[in-house]
């Protein structure tokens, strides 16, 4: 069942320049964000004054080059072969809900110092070696979110109506993020698979800034709704079944991301934002000419691709922020603390732990 309803698109365009927009612009910007971190947890940011819209193509035509390479290539950069984190991890290897995902892909980490591929989530991160320009696009795209988490963060401290000094605090929390950065490749469901793309989930941390590709009706968002019961739409798994509500498309629309607010900011706000369940299901054949590079170890210019890719960045707290409630929103709101403090890294070590099956596979960050 689904409603005749679209996220809120926010132009976060008067927090890139602040010198070419007025007070009352971003008054408007920040508002918005509020509301919708409020409503839904969920939102699309347009970004086209900042991204032009050939770099998340590139990234996408690359994506789709490296899934399709044979699979003994891809093994290459396994996450077997550091921290279990950092790396390429084969279709249905990720596990959400104790059902396996049907979708392949590399994860990356920030880099850390003294790399330890012992140690969880210290290991060193795994670069294709094709195709060639993976690496450069790749990394320009991560500065440019790491920017882009400052700005959203800094609009999302003005909705809140926090002073310059709860903002400063605020930002020296994520001024060194421990970032996160999946690129993902989503083959269609086949009919009988008992699972999903991508199973039902909230995120960690704080925010993830995501571009997909132009496939519709993948990326669903779980809005709570007393008039409609969660039995009713399609299978969401058993221990969220109390929870009444419905699942919405969350399409790609040109020139925006999506963006959604993970678990820090639930503890932040003291429960006024909360982080949204959402999942991926991708049944479409979603054929595409995908043009590659002439290599000699590619024998086709030309592939056709059915997989759906999308590339999340997850921005995060630094890894040893002390993340609670923010003194500026408990004045605002008047409401009791409800919310502990935890070490960031703790907490995602602590996810990261029970996320393993017994047969070793990892499941989603």
């Amino acid at each position: 069942m689904q409603l005749p309803f679209q996220l809120p698109i926010i132009d976060i365009g008067p927090y890139l320049d602040p010198t070419q927009s007025s007070s009352q612009e971003r008054a408007v910007v920040s508002t918005a964000l509020h509301d919708a971190c409020v409503e839904y947890g969920f939102f699309y940011l347009d970004i086209s004054k900042y991204v032009d819209p050939s770099e998340p193509e590139e990234l996408t035509r690359l994506a789709r080059e490296f899934f399709f390479l044979p699979q003994e290539e891809k093994d290459i950069i396994s996450i077997a072969n550091q921290d279990n984190a950092r790396g390429y991890q084969r279709l249905k290897e990720n596990v959400t809900n104790g059902k396996a995902d049907n979708h392949e892909g590399i994860d990356f980490y920030r880099p850390v110092e003294n790399p330890d591929k012992l140690k969880p989530l210290w290991g060193e991160n795994q670069w294709p070696s094709a195709p060639g320009t993976f690496r450069q696009k790749y990394e320009q795209w991560i500065e440019k979110m790491k920017k882009l988490g400052i700005v959203v963060m800094e609009a999302m401290a003005d909705g809140l109506g926090l002073a310059d000094d709860d903002w400063k605090e605020l930002r020296a929390q994520v001024d060194d993020s421990f970032w996160v950065m999946r690129v993902i490749g989503y083959p269609p469901l086949p009919n009988d698979y008992d699972g999903f793309s991508c199973g039902a989930h909230k995120d960690y941390g704080c925010l993830t800034l995501l571009y997909a590709d132009p496939t519709r009706s993948a990326l669903q968002v779980f809005l709570p709704k007393s008039d409609f019961s969660v039995a009713e739409v399609d299978g969401l798994p058993n221990e969220n079944g109390s929870e009444e509500g419905v699942w919405i498309n969350a399409d790609p629309i040109p020139g925006c991301i999506v963006c959604n607010i993970g678990e820090m900011w639930e503890i932040w706000t003291n429960g006024l934002y909360k982080s949204t369940l959402h999942r991926v299901i991708h049944r479409g054949s979603n054929y595409r000419c995908v043009p590659r590079t002439l290599q000699d170890r590619f024998r086709y210019l030309v592939t056709f691709s059915h997989h759906r890719v999308s590339i999340p960045f997850f921005f995060e707290p630094n890894f040893n922020a002390n993340v609670e409630p923010l003194a500026g929103v408990l004045a605002r709101t008047g409401h009791a603390k409800v919310y502990g403090s935890v070490i960031y890294g703790d907490f995602l070590l602590g996810k990261v732990g029970s996320n393993f099956t017994q047969d070793g596979t990892r499941s989603r960050y």
